[in-house]
C-alpha cells in the first residue's frame, strides 16, 4: 500500500485536507455560538428587565434567528465533514485493495486505476458531463473529486466572458491561503477589470478603479502596475506590442490558467492532469534520437508522427544497457534465446524460428513471406 499511496497522494489528500477546513469551519462557528450566549450572560449584553415587552421579543427573536444561523451552518459543517470522513474510508480501502502490482500483473493493476485518471483528465478539461457518465458508470464517485471542479466552473465560465466578479469572490473567500502561497491572482484579475474599463474608453472609472484596488498591489509588482497604468494612454487598437498584448483576449487565457493552478494548488492536487503524467513517463521513457531517424523501426512508437509532437520538449531516456526484444514473442532475447537473422535480414528470437519451422525444416517470414531453409539462418552476435 506504501508504493500505492505515493502514486495516488492527491487521492488521500484532497478529502483529508477539506476535512480539516471543516473542523476549522466548525470551530469558528462554535466560538461564534460561545460569543453571542457570552454576551446574553455578561453584564455587558442585552439587559431585557428594562426593556418594554415588545422590545424583549424583539430581542429575543432576532437571538433565536442568529443561532438558528448557527444551527444551520453546523448542520451544513457537519455534512460535510461525514462526506469527507466517508470518502477517506472508501479510498484507504480502495488502495489496500489495489496493494502493490506484481511483477506479471503490472497492466491489469493500472486498467483498475485508468478511469479515475480519465475522469480526473476529463473534469480539468471541462467535460464535466462525461467525466460524471464515466465516474457513474465505473462506480468510482468516491474517488473522484468533481466538487472542486463544478464549484470552479462559474469562475471559469465568467472568465471566458471577461467578468472577474465569480472570481474575486473565490479570491476574498481563500484570500488567506492565496496569501500564504504568494498567489498574483487577484491582483491579475484588478488588472483585467481595469483594462476594460479603458477598453471601453472609461477612463475616469478606470482611474477611480486603480486607486482602489491596484495602488495597494503597488510594492509587489511595480513595473506590472505601471505597464497597465500607462494604457490610458493608448486603445485597444495600438499597434504598439507593448501594450497591444495588455488588450489581448490571450490575457484572459493567462488569467484562466492561473486560476487553475491556484485551485489546484489549495487543493492538493497534482499541477497537471495524472493522464498527462502518466503519459509523460511513458514517452519519455520511449524516447530516443532513433526515434526520429528516417529508418526507424515502425514499431517504435515514436515513429508516428501525433506521439513525436506529444512527446515534444520532453528528454531523451538514458539506458545503461540494452536489450532486444523478439518482434513475434515479445521475448528478450538472450544467451538462453538467441537472435537468428534471416537471409533476407530479418531477426527473430529462437523460440520465434521454432514456431515458424514446419514439419519440412522450412521456414516463412511472418513480415514478408519468404521461405528460406533452417540451414540458411544464422544466428546474431551483438557486439
Amino acid at each position: 500500500m506504501v508504493g500505492a499511496s505515493r502514486i495516488e497522494t492527491p487521492l488521500l489528500k484532497v478529502p483529508y485536507e477539506s476535512l480539516k477546513r471543516a473542523a476549522k469551519d466548525r470551530k469558528a462557528v462554535v466560538d461564534d455560538a460561545s460569543r453571542v450566549l457570552s454576551d446574553l450572560a455578561s453584564e455587558g449584553g442585552v439587559d431585557l428587565e428594562k426593556m418594554s415587552r415588545d422590545q424583549r421579543v424583539q430581542a429575543l427573536d432576532k437571538l433565536v434567528v442568529r443561532l438558528q444561523g448557527i444551527k444551520r451552518k453546523l448542520n451544513e459543517i457537519s455534512k460535510t465533514e461525514q462526506e469527507c470522513a466517508h470518502k477517506c474510508h472508501v479510498r484507504l480501502h480502495h488502495l489496500v485493495e489495489l496493494g502493490e502490482p506484481g511483477e506479471d500483473q503490472v497492466v491489469a493493476w493500472n486498467l483498475e486505476r485508468f478511469d479515475t485518471i480519465l475522469v480526473d483528465h476529463m473534469l480539468r478539461t471541462g467535460c464535466h458531463n462525461s467525466a460524471y457518465c464515466l465516474a457513474k458508470a465505473s462506480n468510482i464517485e468516491d474517488l473522484v473529486d468533481d466538487h472542486i471542479f463544478l464549484s470552479a466552473r462559474k469562475v471559469v465560465e465568467g472568465l471566458r466572458h471577461h467578468d472577474c466578479t465569480e472570481a474575486l469572490a473565490w479570491c476574498a473567500a481563500n484570500q488567506v491561503k492565496l496569501r500564504k502561497n504568494k498567489s498574483k491572482l487577484e491582483f491579475k484579475l484588478h488588472v483585467q477589470v481595469f483594462m476594460e474599463h479603458v477598453r471601453q474608453g472609461c477612463m475616469l472609472d478606470a482611474i477611480a478603479y486603480a486607486k482602489k484596488h491596484l495602488a495597494q498591489w503597488a510594492p509587489l509588482y511595480m513595473q506590472e502596475l505601471q505597464r497597465a497604468v500607462a494604457a490610458l494612454a493608448f486603445r485597444d487598437t495600438t499597434t504598439c506590442p507593448r501594450y497591444q498584448e495588455l488588450f489581448d483576449d490571450s490575457q484572459w487565457d493567462q488569467v484562466i490558467n492561473l486560476f487553475h493552478a491556484d485551485l489546484f494548488k489549495l487543493n492538493s492536487l497534482t499541477p497537471e492532469s495524472l493522464l498527462t503524467i502518466h503519459l509523460q513517463a511513458g514517452l519519455s521513457a520511449l524516447k530516443t534520437p532513433q526515434s526520429y531517424e528516417p529508418g526507424c523501426s515502425g514499431e517504435d512508437p515514436l515513429y508516428l508522427p501525433v506521439f513525436q509532437k506529444l512527446a515534444e520538449g520532453l528528454p531523451f531516456a538514458k539506458y545503461d544497457r540494452s536489450k532486444l526484444v523478439c518482434s513475434m514473442t515479445r521475448e528478450v532475447m538472450n544467451e538462453e534465446n538467441p537472435p537468428k537473422v534471416l537471409p533476407n535480414g530479418y531477426v527473430y528470437s529462437q523460440a520465434a524460428i521454432d514456431r515458424l519451422k514446419d514439419s519440412s525444416g522450412k521456414i516463412t517470414c511472418p513480415k514478408t513471406g519468404d521461405v528460406c531453409d533452417e540451414s540458411d539462418v544464422r544466428r546474431v552476435f551483438v557486439m
